[in-house]
């Protein structure tokens, strides 16, 4: 499947001219994330650090799309338990933020420690980037979440060399516990979900360094694996555990407490089955994935983290 149409990579061409991909993708025969590592490998002494973590932060955020088969949420099948976004928008939205990226890492990098000038920063090119990506998406928010998240997580490896991840993700909570000056009052569907329920959302999860990834996401990625799991189904199987363990305020939203129950108890159940590879994993897989469609409930919360999870997975080797 082509990424975007000619039109849509002009357009990024000019948005990101230094963005591996985009000089890519015919080479690997249009299919996103193809071939990239060796091409990276390459270039590793020709560009900056926060070329190649803004350009690790897109892949993490296409391959979580690419992703297939996820319950509810946007993939090679089918829109999810979406209306408004497709695989092509979920492209140009990850493609668009690259920028905003490389920037917040080339800010971390200037500053070089965690403090008020770095938070003040990573906000202000937050917004900007936010602003680029509803520009690209017509108004769409499909990765303010993970602007949040992989932001702080460039941001956090960028000043410090090959850190491990969970370094690299306290360093991030640390950022995210300064208060920014420059956010206003939001009224956000996370924002409302917490003065409801209760719950921390993404800002907390990025507090308290990421638990979701460091503790559930990374551990079953890597275990996956282990057992021969190929990276489809060691990914699948990470998202999973992240699904079991976190509480979802994009869930929460839109399916209240009930919803939650039946996301945490469905993803764990496919994972007490072997996982996704399994033939009793999959079945539990596609039950799960019915159930989130008569929900109308999507694991938004869960994807971003997911990209967090495979953004560190790769940014040590760097």
């Amino acid at each position: 499947m082509k990424v975007l149409d000619l039109q849509s990579q002009g357009l990024l061409r000019e948005q990101a001219r230094s963005y591996r991909y985009v000089t890519g993708l015919e080479a690997s025969g249009g299919s996103v994330g193809a071939g990239l590592p060796a091409k990276r490998a390459e270039q590793t002494t020709e560009i900056p650090l926060a070329d190649h973590l803004a350009d690790l932060a897109v892949e993490a955020l296409i391959d979580e799309a690419d992703l297939s088969p996820k319950p509810g949420l946007v993939d090679r099948r089918s829109n999810g338990a979406h209306t408004d976004m497709t695989l092509a928008l979920m492209h140009a939205s990850a493609l668009a933020l690259w920028p905003c990226l490389r920037q917040m890492a080339e800010a971390a990098e200037a500053i070089g420690g965690v403090g008020q000038p770095l938070r003040t920063a990573l906000g202000r090119i937050g917004r900007e980037g936010e602003a680029a990506m509803l520009a690209t998406t017509g108004g769409v928010n499909t990765h303010r979440g993970a602007i949040w998240a992989l932001g702080l997580l460039v941001a956090a490896r960028a000043m410090g060399p090959h850190a491990d991840p969970c370094t690299v993700a306290a360093r991030a909570g640390r950022i995210a516990l300064i208060d920014d000056p420059g956010a206003t009052s939001e009224d956000s569907h996370g924002a409302q979900v917490r003065r409801r329920y209760g719950s921390g959302g993404a800002r907390e999860q990025a507090q308290l360094g990421f638990p979701a990834v460091i503790a559930h996401g990374l551990p079953q990625l890597q275990r996956s694996r282990a057992l021969g799991a190929s990276e489809t189904h060691a990914r699948l199987d990470a998202l999973l555990a992240i699904m079991a363990a976190l509480a979802d305020t994009c869930v929460l939203w839109r399916a209240g407490p009930q919803g939650l129950a039946t996301v945490q108890q469905g993803a764990r159940a496919v994972l007490d089955a072997g996982g996704s590879a399994t033939l009793d994993g999959r079945r539990q897989l596609r039950l799960l994935d019915e159930h989130l469609l008569q929900l109308n409930a999507s694991p938004g919360g869960a994807a971003d983290l997911l990209a967090a999870c495979l953004f560190l997975d790769k940014a040590g080797s760097l």
